[in-house]
């Protein structure tokens, strides 16, 4: 595939995009947003289980 046709956003966006160097930023923000909403999604995937969680015994120190 083309740069343009791979390019994300609006298809009227896309060559502005590119024209500016912007791309390269715009994929690592879309790769960011998508590993927080795996991140997300497998937090509530844990939680949703009902086990108990381990937090310790605090030290006190004094």
């Amino acid at each position: 595939m083309s740069e343009m046709s791979d390019a994300p956003g609006p298809p009227r966006q896309r060559g502005r995009l590119i024209i500016n160097g912007w791309l390269g930023e715009v994929q690592g923000l879309q790769t960011s947003l998508t590993k927080a909403q795996e991140k997300l999604a497998s937090l509530d995937r844990s939680s949703s289980t009902g086990s108990p969680v381990t937090l310790g015994m605090p030290i006190i120190t004094g």
